[in-house]
């Protein structure tokens, strides 16, 4: 048995994965994030005396050839070998794999994607993430940082003349533009306030815009094509078959419809169906991925 952990800037989601395959969640602890020890300790209370292997979803970007994390918003683990050391804290075996390559796995294996060739998995939340599964494997890349479309200074909001009054916002990364710092739920509400002036959560948007409120129509509209303009690259790039979603902003299905439609418009492929739709796993990707993680590092261990 294994035990899996799905770990955020907020949470410590915590469970046990089960002989079929699924995670059976125990609980969630506050993430202690700026103690190397206390974050030991939860993890350690959490995993119990039971001496199993761990299996760690991790918010952040992970090399898994350095084994160098860089989570920004748990700084007691950033620049470090997590799980080199915390392997040694704990005494047992550990594996690491990023939040949205845990969830484009749990789809491509388990979910939306199941015996499909290519699966992009995408997380439209606080920030914006990614993963890519090729014929049920997983594609870290160079530095670990395959799927990572949300930074790089791509977004030009001055693209067609239609979308005026937006900044070119500055993202976490230390660059100027990126997916991350404007098509995010944060993003959202920076478009929002550029345009209008006016200070209101993502969630408050969309049920605006439900409503049919002109304001937040206007954003809504110049998110999703900032938004679908960016994903449409990724499309010809790697011609998924299905891009799942996770992340709060998955929540809305009209908004998804909305960005399905917009990047479907744009792509070279001719898709007949949906191509971004919600996960399966949109709620538990983070373990239900680090349980298939589990099964492949650990083999026969978990059976």
């Amino acid at each position: 048995m294994v035990t899996c952990f799905d770990i955020g800037g907020s949470f410590i989601r915590h469970g046990v994965l089960q002989s079929d395959g699924t995670v059976a969640e125990r609980g969630r602890v506050a993430t202690p994030g700026h103690s190397w020890t206390d974050f030991v300790q939860a993890v350690e209370n959490c995993a119990g005396t039971e001496n199993r292997p761990v299996s760690v979803s991790l918010a952040g970007a992970y090399d898994d050839r350095t084994g160098i994390a860089d989570v920004a918003n748990i700084p007691c683990l950033h620049n470090r070998r997590v799980e080199k050391e915390l392997s040694t804290a704990l005494g047992r075996p550990v594996a690491v794999i990023n939040d949205a390559n845990a969830f484009a796995l749990a789809e491509a294996v388990d979910g939306t994607g199941r015996n499909k060739p290519v699966v992009f998995g995408i997380i439209l939340g606080t920030g914006v993430g990614g993963g890519v599964v090729v014929n049920g494997h997983l594609v870290t890349g160079f530095g670990g940082m395959a799927g990572e479309w949300g930074h790089g200074p791509v977004i030009d909001p001055s693209a067609g003349g239609q979308l005026s009054g937006i900044d070119h916002y500055q993202c976490g990364c230390g660059q100027i533009g990126c997916v991350d710092a404007t098509c995010s739920a944060r993003g959202m509400e920076r478009i929002h306030r550029s345009l209008h002036g006016i200070s209101l959560t993502s969630k408050e948007i969309t049920d605006a815009w439900h409503l049919n409120d002109p304001a937040a129509t206007d954003t809504i509209d110049a998110f999703s094509t900032l938004l679908s303009r960016a994903l449409s690259v990724l499309v010809n790039t790697l011609g998924p078959d299905v891009i799942p979603v996770s992340g709060g902003l998955s929540n809305d299905q009209e908004l998804l419809d909305l960005i399905d439609r917009k990047t479907r418009a744009l792509v070279l492929a001719r898709y007949q169906t949906p191509l971004v739709v919600r996960g399966r796993f949109a709620e538990n990707g983070g373990l239900h991925g680090a349980g298939i993680f589990a099964r492949r590092m650990f083999e026969g261990l978990a059976e």
